[in-house]
């Protein structure tokens, strides 16, 4: 009986020892199943990822395009406010109608989800007084309204040289434009009445008209119209709600003159500022980070059906205009001497005075190369003029700053030469005379495709330089958001008085 007893011991044994193996087996191919299914997730195969998890962007619409009917397509939203910003344009502007598109619109009852619509920039715009815009162009509001009726005459600007700065104008028409019934397809940018869903809120002053016509005093003033209406701006602005909860970080203001906002700078200075250099701006003022450089509209004709040649541009070398500058421009009349007796090189004194514009339109479109020079400030009309007539622009200009060169590479159709090279002898002309006719040709056709980037033009066209102004003050939103988010931390528990915001801040440590 006890040989029988250990016998069924040992056989129970056995059997919870099956059990237990049998045990430990499921348990480790669990873990080992687990285990690869956090692998594959951790990879990124798609039929993993949960899109719920994904950023809001085009990522999130192409993964959802391509899963099964089970998911819907309603949880992928357009891209709105800053993120728009980001997106690349020319994949927005590739036509989308395939049949999975078209099925997954039936499928969520008809409503579809346009992921290549494109979100323009939202702009909040002051209604400020006539007197700090259009009626800088002596036009006179018609009833309560401080705006032009679009439906009548639209306010001309003043031609010749004031034209070059006319930059606030077409930003402010072009808002403006955004809110009529029908507005223009093609644009980056619209108005909203609401501060709190713009990316950016836009002060409409005329500041380069004002300066060029109003800076000057008259005797019985003792002040000029100009100085007035900047005093009058700064009064209005900072006491508006909206400057007082961002410091200004959020605004935008027009100051392409370089002598325009000469006094209301010093007060609005933390917006940002569309200029066309920074030459006469300290650092903590204006500066490549905070602010957007905008082209100058040019003035001379764009040469409209370009047929010419290497060989059909018989000038070398063109420039036409004042020589005797100070500051930086110095090189202006050095290289006159240097260049005065070559025979294929054009250099003489010029202003838009007797025929001057069509002049210049004619010898910029029968030269190669066109020198853009240094002047009084580090830019220049010049070389929007070049660019209008295919003309390659030789920038020599140590400081200059250019319009959309985040985006944009000049070097594809620009030659650039440093001060020092530029003066000494022979430099200049033997470098344009070894730029053969393909490496012209080259950049002839390249001046031809950017050439839209410069024009300006009401309503505006897609990829024109309102529109690509516009965009470059959107690239600029993200960071303005963090600052101002950032500037917001001790909100909560520091007073206003103790955080600034009742005060405009220093420029040392504002940004």
């Amino acid at each position: 009986m006890g040989i029988t007893m250990a016998e069924r011991n040992v056989s129970s044994l056995a059997v919870i020892t099956r059990k237990s193996l049998f045990f430990l087996f499921i348990v480790a191919s669990t873990l080992f199943i687990l285990s690869w299914f956090f692998v594959l997730r951790s990879t990124g195969s798609p039929r993993f990822i949960d899109h719920k998890l994904l950023p809001n962007s085009k990522l999130n619409a192409v993964i959802g395009s391509r899963s099964s009917g089970s998911e819907s397509q309603k949880d992928v939203e357009p891209s709105t406010g800053n993120r728009a910003i980001l997106v690349d344009n020319e994949e927005e502007e590739k036509p989308s109608s395939s049949s999975q598109e078209k099925e997954a619109s039936q499928a969520n009852n008809g409503v579809r989800c346009n992921t290549n619509e494109k979100v323009v920039l939202k702009v909040f715009m002051y209604d400020l007084p006539p007197e700090f815009h259009f009626g800088l162009l002596n036009w006179k509001p018609q009833g309560r309204s401080v705006w032009p009726d679009f439906h009548t005459k639209i306010p001309a600007y003043p031609g010749g040289l004031n034209l070059q700065h006319s930059i606030e104008y077409w930003l402010t028409l072009d808002l403006l434009a955004s809110e009529l019934p029908n507005p223009p397809n093609a644009r980056a940018a619209m108005r909203v009445r609401n501060a709190s869903e713009a990316d950016i809120i836009f002060i409409p002053f005329f500041s380069s008209l004002s300066y060029n016509r109003f800076s000057k005093r008259n005797p019985h003033q003792k002040k000029s119209s100009n100085k007035v209406l900047q005093d009058k701006l700064v009064k209005y602005v900072t006491a508006q709600k909206e400057w007082k909860r961002s410091g200004g970080r959020d605004h935008l203001i027009v100051a392409h003159h370089p002598n325009s906002l000469l006094d209301a700078r010093m007060s609005l200075w933390p917006a940002t500022f569309i200029l066309s250099d920074f030459g006469r701006y300290p650092p903590n003022v204006a500066n490549v980070e905070k602010d957007v450089i905008a082209p100058y509209k040019h003035v001379i004709k764009s040469y409209v059906n370009d047929s010419s040649t290497f060989d059909s541009r018989p000038t070398l070398l063109y420039f036409q205009g004042a020589i005797y500058r100070k500051d930086g421009g110095f090189v202006r009349q050095e290289l006159f001497y240097l260049l005065q007796d070559e025979k294929d090189v054009h250099f003489t004194f010029g202003s838009v005075q007797k025929d001057g514009i069509n002049k210049a339109s004619q010898g910029m479109h029968t030269s190669k190369f066109c020198l853009n020079i240094a002047g009084d400030t580090p830019s220049s009309n010049r070389l929007f003029d070049a660019i209008a007539s295919h003309c390659v622009p030789v920038i020599i200009s140590d400081d200059i700053e250019l319009p959309y060169e985040d985006v944009l590479d000049y070097s594809e159709f620009c030659i650039f030469i440093r001060t020092r090279d530029a003066l000494k002898q022979n430099f200049l002309v033997n470098l344009t005379r070894n730029i053969g006719r393909d490496e012209w040709t080259r950049m002839w056709k390249k001046l031809q495709e950017v050439q839209k980037f410069y024009e300006f033009q009401f309503p505006s066209r897609e990829g024109d330089a309102v529109q690509m102004i516009w965009q470059a003050v959107a690239r600029r939103v993200p960071a303005i958001r963090m600052k101002l988010h950032k500037s917001r931390r001790f909100s909560r528990t520091v007073s206003r008085k103790e955080t600034g915001l009742s005060r405009i801040p220093s420029p040392s440590n504002f940004w």
